[in-house]
């Protein structure tokens, strides 16, 4: 799934970047957590309305502690949710 200019600039929006210097980065990690929800059973429809669950996950990324990375529990809760919901 390709990441649109629009999801990007909301889910830099939410971590609160600007500019450009970091769009590489932020895209290929929308691109991870867009393909963890679609692995988990999310439809590409959901997905790309979910645009708040995608910035928790770039955030869980992004802020890694010392290369230890982690999603959140809220985040995987979210996309059981959205899963289940066909």
């Amino acid at each position: 799934m390709t990441v649109s200019a629009e999801i990007l600039e909301k889910v830099k929006r939410d971590l609160g970047e600007t500019g450009t210097y970091n769009d590489g980065a932020i895209t290929d990690l929308i691109e991870e957590v867009m393909d963890y929800m679609a692995g988990a059973g999310v439809s590409d429809a959901r997905i790309l309305a979910s645009v708040g669950t995608i910035s928790r996950g770039v955030s869980d990324l992004w802020d890694n502690d010392g290369g230890k990375v982690e999603l959140s529990p809220y985040f995987k809760q979210r996309v059981t949710q959205l899963a289940l919901r066909g």
